[in-house]
């Protein structure tokens, strides 16, 4: 009986982290651009638009370059793959995961790196010039906030002598003061950054251009349709909400359920929601009121990053 109550809560938080993670990533777009549309003085879509519009290309035609092979069909699945299963296992609404004792930092970046390669991958099967592109300038924007995002993670898990993600969370539940620390704080900086590069998010790529030479990740899906660029805005959208989700869970912990009770992960969903809603008004805000950044620029901006978390792990080292 206790290894079934056991399976059952494990299974209830999996469902639900799922539901809210999928289901809030779509709405966390539409509340980004409604923020932006009200400070540029516009109506702007309703908040649910991009929920609308994944279950209006799911009933579309799906059409694929000639060319391409079951690498282009594999890349948005294996993006909605990874999202999802760091979404199921990940300490969102409850710091008691299923696998919590397996869930390391350094594995769930590079599991959220494995959907962004092979996006890169299948947009370069396609054979299209702006593809092979957005794809190349993807990868190059990888190449340098991946060394950023580790630093940090190191930033982090130094002080705590882990990197498990649960035990990062519990940590700053148990101890604010540590949340407080030069270290945390240097890397909460690196990190903001890196979710920006990640996401293509202002100053590093806008999500709503159509000038294809300033294009990163919209020239990467140019060439798909239906239920494919369904399944693309809803990985682009789970990770989008993942990554703002560890982020006020690792700085902001106050309000994720210690267990996996009904009730308490009721609570915690509530309260991620507030917490994530809260820092994506403040990024739509902040895209309101500056430019994208010219492509050169970027290594400028991502070494910062990676800079910030470096002095994040020296602090670390020193201050204890």
């Amino acid at each position: 009986m206790t290894e079934l109550a056991h399976f059952g809560g494990a299974t209830l938080v999996v469902a639900v982290q799922l539901v809210v993670v999928v289901a809030g990533g779509l709405l966390l777009l539409g509340v980004m651009r409604k923020t932006r549309s009200r400070l540029e003085g516009r109506v702007g879509p309703p908040v649910r638009q991009p929920l609308l519009d994944v279950v209006k290309l799911m009933s579309k035609q799906r059409v694929r370059p000639s060319s391409a092979s079951q690498v282009f069909v594999a890349g948005p699945v294996v993006l909605v793959a990874t999202a999802l299963f760091v979404a199921g296992t990940g300490p969102l609404v409850t710091s008691d995961p299923p696998l919590s004792k397996s869930t390391d930092f350094f594995a769930v970046v590079f599991i959220l790196l494995l959907g962004s390669v092979a996006l890169a991958l299948a947009a370069l099967d396609t054979g299209t010039p702006f593809a092979g592109m957005g794809a190349s300038r993807a990868m190059t924007i990888g190449a340098l906030t991946e060394p950023a995002l580790l630093v940090a993670v190191l930033a982090l898990s130094v002080p705590a002598h882990t990197s498990n993600l649960p035990a990062l969370v519990r940590e700053g539940l148990s101890d604010p003061q540590v949340i407080a620390s030069p270290g945390r704080i240097l890397a909460l900086c690196a990190f903001v950054v890196v979710i920006i590069a990640e996401t293509g998010r202002l100053p590093v790529d806008n999500p709503s251009t159509h000038l294809e030479l300033t294009m990163i990740h919209e020239a990467m899906v140019l060439e798909y349709s239906g239920p494919d660029l369904a399944l693309v805005t809803v990985g682009e959208s789970t990770r989008l909400a993942l990554l703002l989700g560890l982020l006020v869970n690792l700085f902001v912990p106050w309000g994720i359920a210690s267990g996996r009770g009904a009730v308490e992960l009721a609570f915690g969903s509530a309260a991620l929601a507030a917490k994530v809603g809260a820092a994506a008004i403040a990024i739509a805000t902040f895209e309101v009121f500056t430019a994208k950044l010219r492509l050169f620029r970027l290594p400028e901006l991502l070494a910062g990053a990676f800079v910030l978390g470096l002095l994040g792990v020296v602090t670390a080292l020193v201050v204890r």
